[in-house]
Formats: C-alpha cells, structure tokens, sequence
C-alpha cells in the first residue's frame, strides 16, 4: 500500500496546482489509511507537505500575477493567530477518549478525522452550487473595505481549523475567496495556496517539539507533490474556472462521505 501512497502524493500536488485545494484532504487520509501513520502524526506531517509544495505553487502563481496580496494578510495574520492558540492549549486539552455511543468508543483520533469529513461535506456543497460571482467594478472597493473585519475573523476560524485538522483550510478558503471576496477562481487559487503555505507551515513549525516525524516520508512526499503541483498548473491553464470548482466539489464530496463511513462503521 504503501508504493499507492507515494503516487497519491503526486496528486496532492495536482490538486493544489488546478484548486489550490485539496492538500491536506488527500494527505491526510493518504498518510492514515496508506502509510499506517497516527492521525495527530498524520495531521501535524500534512502541515509540512502541504505547505511546502503550497508555497511552491504560490510562487509560480506569484509570477503570474494571479495572488492578492490584501487577502493573503488579512487571512493570514489572525489564522497564525489562531493556529498557535489551537497547538498548544487547545489540542493538548482533548482527552484521548472523547465519549461513547453504546459500544463504540469515540477516541480523540476518531473525533478529529469524523469532524474534518463533516467539514469537507460542507465545502463540497458550497462549490457544487455556486456559481462565479459577478460585482461591479465601482463598487468592489467598497465591497472590499466593508468585508475586512468579517475575513479576518474567517481567517481566524480557519486557523483554528488548520490547527486541530493539520488542514491548510483551501476547502474553505476557496469558496471564501470566491464567494465573499469575488475573486476569480484562478486568482483565488494563486491566493490560497499562499495562504495555505503561511499556515501549514507555522503549525508545523508550532508543533516541532511535539512529535518525532518520519523525515523520510515527509521528503519523499513533499516532492512528489510538487511534481504533481507543476502538473495540476499545466491542466489549470487548460480546464474553465467554473469546471474546477464543481469538479473539486464532486471530489472532496466522495472523500467526505468515504472518510465518515471509514471512521464510524468499517473499523
């Protein structure tokens, strides 16, 4: 299983290439399922691939003048926030055992893998049903400058998320982009993977001390996924903004429902 691991880290990277998603929603399961890691092990080693083949992909998206950079900050800055908080006072104070239903024991490990599921179901839902967004350009900085406070909290939220899930939070972030800010769905992904980069990579660096990681697995992945990240560009170029956006809804909607199923009635 494992060899299927290592080729499913190439399409992580295909899929934050085409996204600017989907990272930590292959990585994840990939490392759990495939490579038999711990889930907190698996969240915590996802932040690190993620981030770096993220910042990859943020670089040539970058080039390409398809990054906002207002965004990037105001996400950014209270997500680090969070994601700090979350890592060192909110994760340690989870009991390894959360509760019981009848027989079933509902581990901590449990808990965060059914939650992060939940979560992808609701993105997925999200990008099947929209559509892109249209405003008009005399109003867009007004828009902007009234939206700044609330982004900032989502950023905040997110970061809570990034650091209970080990999630970059693109699932989230996207249609946030998309749907609150109007961005367009390629600028939107340049603007996620960069902001997936600044928070997978300070969990990860927040979390250091706290596990002894599998350097070889780590390496390997990461650079297999940024082969992959060049890939999923090259098709991005090629594939209609609003045909990426559904197609991924479709995508992280069957992981949802597989990872649920996988966690509550197949272990």
């Amino acid at each position: 299983m494992e060899i299927v691991g290592y080729i499913a880290s190439i399409l992580i990277g295909v899929s934050l290439g085409m996204v600017g998603s989907g990272g930590s929603i292959l990585t994840v399961p990939v490392l759990v399922y495939l490579m038999g890691v711990n889930p907190l092990l698996a969240t915590t080693s996802s932040l690190f691939i993620v981030g770096i083949t993220s910042l990859v992909g943020g670089s040539r998206a970058y080039a390409k003048r398809q990054v906002d950079f207002k965004a990037v900050t105001e996400f950014g800055i209270p997500s680090i926030l969070s994601i700090f908080l979350t890592r060192h006072y909110l994760l340690p104070a989870l009991p390894g055992t959360m509760f019981s239903i009848g027989d079933m024991v509902i581990s901590k490990e449990i808990l965060l893998m059914v939650v992060f599921a939940i979560l992808m179901l609701a993105a997925s839902i999200t990008m099947i049903r929209s559509h892109d967004p249209v405003i008009k350009s005399t109003d867009e900085e007004k828009s902007r400058h009234n939206k700044v406070l609330p982004l900032m909290l989502l950023g905040f939220c997110i970061g809570i998320v990034t650091g209970l899930l080990g999630a970059g939070g693109g699932f989230l972030i996207i249609p946030t982009l998309v749907l609150f800010l109007k961005l367009p769905m390629k600028t939107a992904v340049g603007t996620s993977l960069l902001i997936i980069a600044i928070n997978s990579l300070f969990g990860f660096l927040f979390s250091l001390k706290q596990f002894e990681f599998n350097w070889t697995i780590l390496i390997s992945f990461t650079l297999l996924s940024i082969i992959g990240i060049f890939i999923g560009s090259k098709l991005a170029d090629k594939i209609s903004g609003t045909s990426l956006k559904k197609g991924f809804g479709w995508f992280v909607l069957v992981m949802g429902i597989y990872i649920i199923v996988k966690e509550l009635f197949i272990r």
